[in-house]
């Protein structure tokens, strides 16, 4: 096994094109500059399986080792940028206008490249590495990560198991964090309209006031998480856009609810579709109202599983010691599309230390490029780990 200091080399490599991938973002499906870069990168290495335009513009690559036969794992990093315009004052800031990679994709993408740099030039493994280079993990469903296995990357590549890696802003630059089952919530978003009678605001005798009601469903949404679920369940339902009228004497016709819901119990998705839309329409037809309903599960839970979870400790630690990997992180509420993958395969997702920065989706963020080297060196640790002998 390798520690940091044999990936350091590669660190100036990888900071450039991280920069560069910084300064040309691209968002969602649209990633044809950022995947021609990775494409030509990886055939700079040597790397002569290279299959592009998967799921409109993602990559898989295959390394394949000089040991003998064994089996293939995937490697994943996320490519795609977000709608957001920087504020992070850097050099090498967007220069395309409202778009900037504010999640670390770039980071990730310039890791898993360094990584591809290195196991191509030693190929001391048995069986092959299938780099995932992903578009698309940002957006509502259908993201890049469904669609790569819709696709078949699974079988068609003959990947057994999958791994991921994300930064973390608030650890420190060297550390690790990953956990045993649930380390990341599912989402789903819903919409409810609330279909009222509208009218003059002097006169509201007259109406069916769906603010009034809108504003019962909202206050009502939140018993259903402290009143109506185990406690020591996680769920979370959050309101976060709400729509009605623009003018200050006019009661509308409808108001217009959306939100989020999160967990890590993939049966509270049921619980949540159900009593969401129940609640809603009680209260709306208490006052003589009623509602529309959509519900969208976009991300299940992202669950490792305890093979590929021991796997990528053991990586980790014998890239830092294992002072440095937090082998029982507390797990996020926020939500990874890697987790499509996990369902296809058994695997393990583990974040990264990213260092005192802004938090993701934060005009301010800008990844850490001192993370680099652990990044890169986490990645063939755990190739070592799997496929060395």
């Amino acid at each position: 096994m390798n520690g940091v200091d044999m990936f350091r080399d590669l660190q100036r490599e990888a900071t450039e094109w991280r920069r560069y991938l910084h300064e040309n973002p691209e968002p969602d499906f649209r990633e044809h500059n950022t995947a021609k870069f990775v494409a030509e990168k990886l055939a700079s290495f040597g790397i002569h399986h290279i299959e592009t335009g998967i799921a409109e513009t993602g990559i898989v690559a295959l390394i394949q080792g000089e040991r003998g036969e064994g089996p293939t794992i995937g490697l994943r990093a996320d490519m795609d940028a977000l709608p957001i315009v920087e504020a992070s004052g850097k050099p090498w800031s967007s220069k395309n206008s409202g778009v900037m990679h504010a999640c670390g994709h770039d980071g990730h993408t310039a890791m898993l490249l360094g990584a591809a740099k290195y196991l191509a030039s030693t190929r001391q493994f048995k069986g092959s590495v299938a780099l995932i280079f992903q578009p698309a993990e940002e957006p509502e469903f259908p993201t890049g990560g469904f669609k790569m296995v819709q696709e078949g990357i699974m079988d068609r590549f003959g990947i057994s198991q999958v791994f991921g890696m994300h930064n973390r802003p608030g650890m420190e630059i060297g550390k690790f964090g990953i956990c045993d089952g649930p380390i990341m919530g599912s989402q789903d978003d819903f919409d409810i309209i609330v279909q009222g009678r509208g009218g003059h605001a002097a006169h509201p005798h007259r109406t069916i006031d769906p603010v009034v009601i809108g504003a019962q469903i909202i206050m009502g949404l939140q018993t259903l998480v402290s009143r109506q679920t185990d406690p020591m369940e996680t769920l979370v339902i959050s309101v976060t856009k709400l729509n009605a009228a623009q003018s200050y004497n006019v009661i509308p016709d409808r108001v217009e609810i959306s939100g989020t819901v999160r967990t890590h119990a993939s049966g509270l998705r049921d619980f949540a579709e159900r009593e969401i839309m129940a609640s809603a329409q009680g209260i709306a037809r208490g006052f003589g109202a009623d509602i529309e309903f959509k519900y969208l599960r976009s991300v299940p839970v992202t669950f490792n599983h305890t093979e590929g979870t021991n796997l990528a400790i053991d990586a980790a630690c014998s890239l830092v010691g294992s002072e440095f990997v937090n082998d029982k992180m507390r797990p996020s509420m926020g939500a990874e599309d890697f987790a499509y993958m996990l369902e296809a395969r058994p695997g393990a997702f583990i974040f990264l230390g990213n260092g005192r920065t802004a938090d993701c989706h934060n005009p301010a963020y800008d990844f850490n490029d001192e993370a680099l080297p652990y990044g890169i060196g986490y990645w063939v640790n755990l190739v070592d780990t799997i496929l060395g002998e």
